[in-house]
């Protein structure tokens, strides 16, 4: 194993993945060089860990994700298209409905979010999905969380590069405790 491969520490232990698929981190890397894997697309790296070791659709993904970080071929939030993506969510004392509203309100949206939000679908109760001023897309998921309480989840998309998500993720903190305080006031 090369020296950066072995600097490189998994998001999960050897003990875990060894659990769910019979081969540690180590083995996995082993097993996917000696395939060639740096020359391989995503695509191709998660056939092999189908085709070749019947591994399950979600750990096709982990171990994949986990191998071309561990090789330099991708960094963390950065997607197979080459795109970095942010993620952040927050549960809040407040009902569903009145999560979803706080975004899918225009009105609402702007005393917390300045920034325009083109919406281009909307699932009541259930999603949004648009895109902000630089083209950036935003994917948003509420989720009921018991009685009076309520999930958003933001992935924010198309985004240039490790910086890029330090950023996001801050402006979205900020933006959610806005939204949070609002939501608060109102109960």
């Amino acid at each position: 194993m090369s020296a950066a491969a072995s600097a490189y520490t998994p998001s999960m232990s050897d003990d875990a993945v060894k659990a769910k698929t019979g081969k540690t981190w180590p083995e996995w890397f082993a097993a996917l060089d000696s395939a060639d894997g740096k020359n391989k697309s995503h695509k191709e790296l998660v056939a092999i860990l189908h085709e070749q070791h019947g591994v399950g659709s979600w750990w096709q993904q982990m171990v994949t994700v986990e191998y071309e970080r561990a090789r330099g071929l991708r960094a963390v939030n950065q997607k197979c298209d080459g795109d970095f993506s942010a993620n952040i969510s927050r549960t809040v004392n407040a009902d569903l409905s009145e999560m979803y509203q706080a975004w899918a309100d225009e009105k609402q949206r702007a005393t917390w979010l300045p920034e325009k939000l083109t919406v281009r679908t909307a699932r009541e109760d259930k999603s949004i999905r648009g895109a902000m001023p630089d083209s950036t897309s935003v994917e948003v998921l509420f989720y009921a969380k018991g009685e009076g309480k309520s999930q958003v989840t933001i992935q924010h998309n198309k985004l240039a590069d490790s910086a890029d998500v330090f950023q996001r993720k801050e402006f979205w903190k900020e933006r959610l405790d806005k939204m949070t305080a609002l939501l608060t006031e109102k109960s």
